[in-house]
């Protein structure tokens, strides 16, 4: 009889965040099956980056790109994940830890990572539905959900702050920061840096006040405005508390460890008990905490180094330097930036650049540094402040970069002669000799090569130019001129072109064939090939093609945007924005049947029912009976329009006709990224025809074409393709864009980067040059599309077809 049981010990982890999973991954590293590891985590997420939040609140950045460990990576290393399962004991006697859904996990060996909470100060109003912290991806939805035009306060002008209130200003939110100090950031700039940088912010739109405190939080169900001591009142439909944090140490307290501010760590990241460590915001070492990213990996690489039984490293703490994370704005401060006595100074500004460079000095060594709007030098003025290095020959040119001139002005040079031991990445302890040996060693040519290799600017990005740099000394031309091989992925060396050209050249008429016939190197392909392939093989031979449903995303699969809930989002088609009396009525008895939790209107000028069930869509679609709006696809969104001269004074052309034309024409195409269109009667451009794809305007004498114009997160304003005269041109010109488009955009390029990508004169030559070119790229997309279905009538009829019960067809969607 077997009785085997495994003899590794148990490490359990409280902490689901970027410190907690740092140690385990460097523990991995050292001791790759040394425990059995159980993570216990709070949110509902795997590890994810929280530095990254900002971007995601300023809609930089999508949530999935934060993620540095998904679950695939907890199964891969054997280790036990539970989310959602904030831990409630620790008992000490039984070496357990005992969750809030009841788990019951016992340990050889103890991690605490419970990072901090955030601190909401004991006034009136404080707990009002509308008042909340910025923390967690939760918090960041929360504030991305306030409309346009709505008026937020953000209490706290620190780093925090300032990233919360210009994330929620790049949603087109009123944005207020309301600071007690007389400048902002006062714990990393002196009076001039502050001044500056508000100077900077309000240019882009942000108000405050300063020297002001917060008495009370006024409003009945939700919060409605803030008073201030000196008794101005501002009104407010949401109010964010960005005032600092505070370790979580209650569970470690009630668990008899040694606490203070924080919980009491050793050099070896040890607590009182020597079986439980504990690293990251929770902790407090020689007196000190820490909130920034970079002090945390290295108590991470610490701990891990004793958990793997080797106990030779010892933490001595961390020289923090800080950065802000907002976008255009240059920020690097570390050290004793003040000075005071026994410091000298040495400064630099220049008021109209928005460039101001400080250096203190004590006892000819750095004391600390500012660097305002040209951060270049931080990385070596760093590396000189943490080696404690005599500066007295560098005084003279300390601020202008060592020895001809800073690492943006002085070039190559300068880089070249920062010591391979300076740290570029401070987040993640990546040095430049680390960088310079991957980039020769493993042949990379990307900021995205080396963040994938190296991790440095994976956290809070603000190095990638330095790592730029790096690259150009390292590469020299190679780097002035893209690499001339870029493979589609890593499953393969062949680049997208060269994949294009095999599917037509070799009529390979699926992406599991081409997957096969040209050795791809992982079988099947990976998440980011398989969706790209797919579409380049329909795209290539639209009427044999085979669509491989598996390739597909799975908005795409389902045919309906999945929310963050899990329920989803259904946006019937509108050609043009114009609906009619009963379509609404059908609608609002569709919302009521099914309970459906919002009904909102779309900027693209669509009804979005929010909130449906998965188990509801077939029936929706089939009662609603209108044809899918695409908004989950890499296709043809919408086309906006205005009511031009059929109803509009100003009017000169019928923009709500031809836009049902667009539409109508346009509609089931797949394309490789989204694509909106509008068309404006007049050129008051009511309907933002030149932040489009692709977009006309009326004008006395027919239209104006414009295309590559974006109003998302990167605005970029439509080129002038052509000045046509009748809609029937406009149409045609608008088929053969599209498909010049669909054949030579990579798989999710948009319009805009492609026409940056190839250039504007080639797209002309292509379609204005060329008119039998222009008609045959608008017949090969009639082609195209005549071979597409309206996906909800088609998954309505397998329903019918291959299931008893219809409600169960989704799971059959292709």
């Amino acid at each position: 009889m077997n009785n085997a049981v495994s003899v590794k010990p148990r490490l359990v982890v409280i902490g689901n965040g970027m410190a907690g999973m740092r140690t385990i991954e460097e523990l991995l590293k050292m001791a790759p099956d040394h425990y059995d590891i159980t993570v216990f985590g709070d949110e509902p997420h795997p590890n994810y980056n929280r530095i990254l939040l900002s971007p995601v609140l300023a809609g930089e950045m999508a949530f999935e790109d934060t993620i540095l460990n998904g679950r695939a990576w907890y199964e891969q290393h054997g280790i036990s994940l539970h989310t959602t399962a904030p831990v409630t004991t620790i008992d000490r006697v039984r070496r357990q830890v005992i969750a809030a859904n009841g788990t019951v996990a016992p340990y050889d060996r103890l991690l605490l990572a419970m990072g901090s909470h955030p601190f909401v100060p004991d006034i009136e109003g404080a707990r009002l539905p509308g008042v909340m912290s910025y923390r967690t991806i939760e918090d960041v939805n929360a504030m991305r959900a306030l409309p346009a035009g709505a008026k937020a306060i953000i209490i706290g002008g620190g780093l925090l702050g300032l990233e919360a209130a210009y994330g929620l200003l790049s949603q087109g939110v009123q944005v207020t920061v309301v600071h007690r100090h007389p400048w902002l950031l006062e714990r990393q700039m002196d009076r001039v840096g502050g001044d500056l940088l508000q100077r900077s912010l309000i240019e882009r739109g942000l108000c405050f006040c300063l020297s002001s405190e917060t008495e009370a939080i006024l409003g009945g169900e939700r919060v409605e405005a803030i008073r201030l001591k000196d008794g101005r009142l501002l009104e407010a439909d949401l109010v964010v508390f960005a005032v600092g944090i505070r370790p979580r140490k209650t569970l470690a307290r009630e668990a008899g460890l040694h606490c203070d501010r924080g919980i009491i760590v050793d050099d070896t990241l040890q607590t009182f008990d020597p079986r439980i460590y504990a690293v990251g915001e929770c902790v407090q070492h020689r007196g000190a905490t820490y909130g920034l990213v970079a002090p945390l990996f290295e108590q991470a690489k610490v701990a891990a180094n004793h958990l793997a039984c080797y106990g030779r490293l010892r933490y001595t703490g961390s020289i923090t330097s800080t950065k802000l994370k907002v976008t255009g704005i240059d920020l690097f401060s570390a050290g004793d930036f003040a000075g005071g006595t026994g410091c000298e100074e040495v400064s630099l500004l220049d008021p109209a650049a928005g460039v101001y460079k400080k250096a203190v000095i004590r006892d000819h060594k750095l004391a600390g540094m500012l660097l305002y709007g040209d951060t270049s030098l931080g990385p070596w003025l760093f590396q000189l402040l943490r080696n404690g290095n005599d500066i007295t020959d560098l005084r003279d040119h300390l601020l202008f970069g060592e020895p001809a001139g800073d690492a943006r002005h002085g070039g190559e040079r300068a880089i070249a002669q920062m010591p391979d031991t300076a740290e570029v990445c401070g987040c993640n302890g990546v040095s430049k000799g680390t960088i310079v040996h991957a980039i020769r060693a493993q042949g990379l040519f990307t900021v995205d090569d080396v963040r994938r290799c190296t991790k440095a600017s994976s956290s809070c990005g603000s190095c990638s130019g330095l790592v730029e740099q790096i690259l150009s000394s390292v590469l020299g031309g190679l780097y002035e001129t893209p690499p001339q091989k870029r493979a589609l992925c890593a499953c393969t060396d062949l680049t997208h072109d060269e994949v294009r050209d095999a599917i037509v050249t070799r009529k390979l008429l699926s992406a599991r064939e081409a997957f096969r016939v040209l050795e791809w190197k992982a079988q099947g392909g990976c998440p980011t090939c398989r969706p790209a392939v797919n579409y380049y093989v329909r795209t290539a031979w639209p009427i044999e093609a085979s669509d491989d449903p598996q390739a597909r995303f799975v908005n795409e699969r389902v045919h309906a945007n999945i929310q963050k809930d899990g329920t989803y989002s259904v946006i019937p088609r509108m050609y043009g924005g114009v609906t009619t009396p009963a379509e609404l009525k059908r609608i609002a008895e569709v919302a009521e049947r099914y309970d459906v939790p919002m009904v909102k209107l779309t900027g693209g000028q669509r009804i979005d029912l929010l909130g449906v069930k998965k188990s509801d869509l077939p029936a929706i679609w089939a009662d609603l009976g209108m044809p899918s709006g695409h908004a989950y696809g890499k296709a043809l969104r919408t086309c906006k329009s205005c009511v031009g001269t059929e109803f509009c004074r100003f009017g000169t052309q019928d923009s709500t006709h031809l836009a049902i034309t667009l539409e109508k024409r346009l509609e089931r195409m797949w394309s490789p990224h989204k694509v909106k269109l509008a068309a404006s009667g007049c050129p008051r451009n009511c309907a933002e025809s030149t932040i489009k794809d692709f977009g006309v305007i009326g004008v006395d004498s027919g239209w104006e074409i414009y295309v590559g114009g974006n109003g998302g997160m990167k605005l970029r304003g439509g080129d002038l393709l052509a000045k046509v005269k009748t809609e029937d041109e406009v149409v045609e010109i608008a088929e053969a864009f599209m498909q010049l488009y669909r054949k030579e955009a990579y798989y999710l390029e948009r319009t805009a980067p492609w026409i940056e990508r190839v250039g504007l004169d080639h797209v002309k030559d292509q379609i204005l040059a060329k008119p039998e070119t222009r008609k045959q790229l608008a017949e090969e997309l009639r082609t195209a599309i005549g071979q597409e279905r309206d996906p909800w009538a088609a998954a309505l009829a397998g329903a019918i077809t291959i299931h008893a019960e219809p409600l169960r067809a989704t799971e059959a969607l292709p």
